[in-house]
């Protein structure tokens, strides 16, 4: 068998043998097989996600009554989103040179359902912040963060 055969033939094992192992071993012990479902896992214990960062807008608010409205607003529809299963994780980041204000994790399979999701928000909707968006897949286990949020928080959001 010549170099260039070996190496082929060394590369395509690097690739097919752990899959191929992944299908013939049998479920970890210990795996809870209902979570994982209830999580929307795959095999691997993972997920698709929609990651928005939320960045500064055309148009800040000023100061006062209606932009402590919106941001009323902003929490509330974060909430709801967490509660319908929608949002795994939210929340901001410190002040940023490039804008970036905050993120949301959506577990949604694709780009236009997390537009759909974001689109309603008053932050959104005032021109306050702008989204971007990129699929992720991540851990499954991130859609336990509201759940587990709850139990440790002193109020809501």
């Amino acid at each position: 068998m010549n170099q260039l055969a070996f190496a082929a033939l060394a590369a395509a094992l690097v690739f097919v043998a752990p899959r191929a192992y992944a299908e013939d071993t049998p479920a970890q012990p210990g795996r809870d097989a209902a979570l994982a479902k209830r999580l929307g896992a795959d095999e691997r214990g993972m997920r698709q996600y929609v990651l928005v960062i939320l960045k500064t807008g055309p148009k800040r608010m000023p100061d006062g009554e209606a932009r402590d409205k919106m941001f009323a607003g902003h929490f509330a529809n974060i909430g709801r989103l967490a509660k319908a299963g929608k949002l795994a994780v939210a929340g901001p980041f410190d002040k940023d040179a490039d804008g970036w204000r905050g993120l949301f994790v959506f577990a949604v399979a694709d780009i236009e359902q997390a537009k759909r999701l974001t689109a309603a928000d008053p932050v959104i909707v005032n021109g306050e912040m702008q989204a971007e968006y990129h699929l992720w897949y991540g851990s499954a286990a991130m859609m336990m963060i509201p759940e587990v949020h709850e139990k440790i928080a002193n109020s809501d959001p």
